[in-house]
């Protein structure tokens, strides 16, 4: 098998960290030699992080290079549009529809984009989720990031009970219901 190589974007405290957790796990009990990495940026002033797992029967070494993600997960979209680069030809984001300014923004220093869904729908694979409104229904928007993991679990090789053991073991224990309904929901997007 050949390794795979899974990106993780968003800004601080969005959860990217626990979601490099989940999918580590889950290729770790599917017998995969797993790598996970991760950049924490200006992390708690809402600067950018990003988490990679690496997969596959023998991995070297935890970071993705440049053009080779075969899916770049998003939890905001100016961070996709920021690390699609890092996708190769035939990979796929995973972006969610949120917009969250960073201080160069909210400073007035700089502009935030427009049509940045559309602009990396021009070059890549995109499949865009409204996870923030679909956590929000549940009543709690931290989950935000669990809809996303369904999704990206919905296109993966794993066995969705198995994903679902996995976020029962790693998720704080007062939010596993509600993390399993969110996964649910992102499953069958």
């Amino acid at each position: 098998m050949n390794t795979i190589n899974i990106m993780i974007v968003g800004v601080g405290g969005q959860g990217t960290l626990l979601t490099s957790r989940i999918l580590g796990g889950i290729a770790t009990e599917a017998g995969y030699d797993v790598k996970i990495s991760e950049v924490h940026g200006m992390a708690q002033r809402g600067g950018s992080v990003v988490t990679y797992v690496r997969y596959g029967e023998s991995v070297a070494e935890p970071i993705v290079e440049e053009g080779y993600a075969d899916v770049l997960i998003a939890f905001e979209k100016l961070e996709a549009l920021r690390y699609a680069h890092f996708l190769k030809k035939d990979g796929v984001i995973i972006c969610n529809d949120q917009k969250i300014e960073p201080m160069t923004v909210s400073t007035g220093q700089a502009r935030y984009p427009e049509h940045i869904i559309e602009t990396l729908k021009e070059k890549y694979n995109v499949k865009v989720v409204d996870a923030m409104d679909e956590a929000k229904k549940l009543g709690n928007v931290r989950v935000f990031n669990t809809v996303i993991l369904g999704v990206a679990a919905s296109q993966m090789e794993f066995e969705k009970e198995t994903w679902m053991e996995v976020i029962r073991n790693t998720v704080p224990p007062k939010t596993v219901e509600v993390n399993l309904k969110a996964f649910e929901i992102g499953y069958t997007m």
